[in-house]
């Protein structure tokens, strides 16, 4: 049953959202470290510093790649939708940094661990609102 919602091209979607998420994901972690350890950054501060950064980089590759036949095209739809995304992706950052919070003070964790069980779990959250709302 399954199947039969998820299209072809909806689950080529799928796949290239999560490579996409997965290499985000990885520069979001090293920038953590790189704020948080070198940088010396409160590591929420730290995380939410790399959290926006690495939206905006998610923009541009799920714009070029992911979405690519609903692509936004000129400067405005390019505007549009990088504000669109950020809306959706920022109301994922309480999330993400709850998350983070939650693991570190209750769970005992690192910071870097932490993260990468928040972005698992709030990944979800960010493709369903951006394959909605963003390129829908």
């Amino acid at each position: 049953m399954a199947s039969a919602v998820v299209t072809p091209a909806r689950r080529q979607q799928l796949v290239r959202f999560f490579i996409v998420g997965v290499f985000a994901a990885s520069i979001q972690q090293a920038l953590l470290w790189l704020f948080n350890d070198i940088g010396g950054l409160n590591y929420i501060l730290a995380a939410a510093i790399a959290i926006e950064c690495t939206i905006l980089l998610q923009y541009v590759l799920n714009n070029a790649w992911t979405f690519h036949r609903s692509q936004h095209s000129d400067l405005r739809e390019y505007a549009v939708g990088l504000g669109k995304t950020n809306l959706v992706r920022g109301t994922a950052i309480p999330l993400q940094l709850g998350l983070l919070y939650a693991f570190v003070t209750w769970g005992g964790v690192a910071p870097l661990v932490g993260n990468g069980a928040a972005i698992v779990i709030t990944g979800l959250y960010r493709y369903a609102l951006d394959a909605h709302w963003t390129w829908g």
